[in-house]
């Protein structure tokens, strides 16, 4: 089977972050966000990966090359010229995905949950339609695109952002097609949610799966952190190994066996924290990212943030409210961060009391 993945392209709702790697390559859970995809679909019996890329497809590239030798699976970049949007990138491989009649799976770099894509494999072939949208329910679906279907699963109409409640179900960005779809797009930029699905629906060939357990769109921060929490989450549901224990941490949390956490520091819940990571004594952290090679000094304390690769927290700063560093980012001692997105290579040594971007 075949898989592609919308990489897409800058990532400027996550900066800092992506302005040192594409989106695709910053770590979620201390692992590439798009290794994880990879690795999913790698249990579901899908042996080549398709990366619809338009930024930086060579550092996409280099970096997937080891993986594609140890995962056993054939990564292939297809590189735009200009944005296809969502549906554009399909016609662009449509000689790979059509090169046999098996069915293909799509999904967005920037979506987690448990990816049943077993599940949504079975169900497809029991409808024998052209494609499948894996949904998820939100609570508020007036602020969303929602997705009426019937009890089969057959989807009826999308109507988007409705002021009357008419469904819960949202697309979850995760799909299952026939090669037969590849006729209804052309190569230009196309948008697959309005200007495919509403005629697959018309000719009721588009059915829809419940997604059992979370889901996140995780391409922004706070977004990202939250889904953090409900990955968390769901690897403590699971009992997974992965996670970490130990006297001063509160579940769930996730540590790199390569770091090294000081005495008296309290950890969780809802934490990650990387490779080489340096965390210093009678530090506080909870609901927040450490990246790689960061270092956290003495008694700091760090809430609801993401602390970009490479960057040090000063001794007894106070860092929070969905701030996030880029690389390289010092903060000197005894200062206070609340809601700053900090561009890399940056020195602050002042109290930032209001969210803002610090150039």
């Amino acid at each position: 089977m075949k898989a592609l993945i919308l990489v897409g392209g800058y990532g400027t709702r996550l900066r800092p972050l992506t302005l040192s790697k594409p989106k695709p390559m910053v770590e979620f859970a201390n692992k590439a966000m798009v290794v994880r995809q990879i690795e999913e679909l790698k249990k579901s019996g899908v042996s080549i990966i398709i990366l619809a890329v338009n930024y930086r497809s060579n550092v996409m590239e280099k970096f997937l090359k080891d993986y594609e030798k140890l995962l056993d699976v054939k990564i292939i970049v297809s590189e735009e010229n200009e944005s296809l949007g969502t549906a554009g990138p399909l016609a662009l491989a449509r000689d790979i995905l059509q090169s046999d009649d098996e069915p293909f799976f799509v999904l967005n770099s920037d979506v987690v949950c448990n990816f049943p894509f077993d599940k949504l494999l079975q169900f497809h072939k029991s409808h024998g339609k052209e494609g499948t949208i894996l949904v998820t329910k939100v609570p508020n679906p007036s602020a969303y695109g929602v997705i009426v279907s019937k009890s089969n699963g057959e989807i009826i109409q999308f109507v988007e952002k409705p002021s009357v409640y008419v469904s819960n179900r949202i697309n979850a960005g995760i799909y299952i097609f026939e090669t037969s779809i590849l006729k209804r797009i052309e190569l230009k930029p196309t948008s697959i949610e309005k200007e495919v699905f509403p005629f697959m629906a018309h000719d009721k060939e588009l059915y829809c799966m419940d997604l059992d357990g979370f889901w996140m769109d995780i391409g922004q921060p706070k977004d990202y952190l939250t889904g953090l929490a409900l990955y968390l989450d769901h690897l403590q549901k699971t009992a997974s190994k992965e996670l970490s224990e130990g006297p001063n941490i509160i579940d769930p949390v996730l540590i790199d066996p390569s770091a090294i956490i000081g005495q008296d520091c309290i950890i969780g819940p809802h934490v990650a924290i990387g490779a080489n990571v340096l965390i210093e004594n009678g530090v506080r952290i909870s609901r927040s990212c450490i990246l790689d090679g960061s270092t956290i000094k003495s008694y700091a304390w760090i809430h609801s943030s993401i602390i970009g690769w490479k960057s040090s927290v000063g001794k007894w700063c106070r860092v929070n409210n969905i701030s996030v560093l880029g690389e390289d980012v010092t903060i000197n001692d005894e200062f206070y961060i609340n809601g700053a997105k900090i561009l890399p290579h940056k020195t602050i040594s002042e109290d930032i009391h209001e969210p803002k971007i610090i150039m």
